[in-house]
């Protein structure tokens, strides 16, 4: 069984490398494996919206625009479960991972239960740092993504700085869950 962990943060000892350490802990207590890939250290661009605003997205399911998408793209058909964590910028997820989900969401939205995320769980999770500002709309634009991708929603979870410890071991505790519940 293969979990996909996807970070989004350029800093990589903060807290959501912390938070992607502690999915993969509870991803690896069921000996399942856990892939972790940062988007800040792949070359993904923007959505160009081409053609006509669709381009081949809509109909083939595939993106145009060539660069390290469609690699994670086809990786992620092959993942049973994701795990995906972002910092919070402005009330929302990370530029990266909105360039990311924007370009995932265009290729699989139209797919239906076609899509290669259909029916597979997803845990999202906002990590705002300090203040803990724009958690709660970033975790609304999460369920949107998944909602649209057709997803299970698994978990959604909010961490800042002040409830840190013990939402660190949530995490590690849905994530060791969510993989318990694709065994059966």
């Amino acid at each position: 069984m293969k979990i996909m962990i996807i970070t989004s943060s350029p800093n990589i000892d903060g807290l959501t490398a912390a938070c992607a350490e502690k999915a993969k802990v509870g991803v690896e207590m069921e000996s399942a494996i856990a892939s972790t890939i940062n988007l800040n250290t792949l070359n993904i661009s923007s959505c160009h919206a081409c053609g006509n605003g669709w381009g081949t997205c809509r109909n083939d399911h595939v993106c145009q625009v060539q660069d390290d998408f469609q690699k994670l793209h086809a990786e992620m058909a092959e993942a049973d479960g994701y795990i995906i964590i972002t910092p919070v910028y402005w009330g929302d997820m990370s530029e990266s991972l909105k360039a990311f989900s924007d370009r995932l969401r265009r290729c699989e939205a139209a797919n239906g239960e076609k899509s290669t995320l259909a029916n597979k769980p997803f845990i999202c999770v906002a990590a705002p740092g300090g203040s803990g500002n724009g958690c709660l709309s970033c975790l609304n634009s999460f369920e949107r993504f998944v909602d649209h991708i057709k997803g299970i929603k698994y978990d959604f979870i909010g961490v800042t700085q002040r409830n840190r410890k013990y939402k660190l071991t949530t995490i590690s505790e849905a994530a060791n869950s969510m993989v318990q519940s694709l065994k059966l």
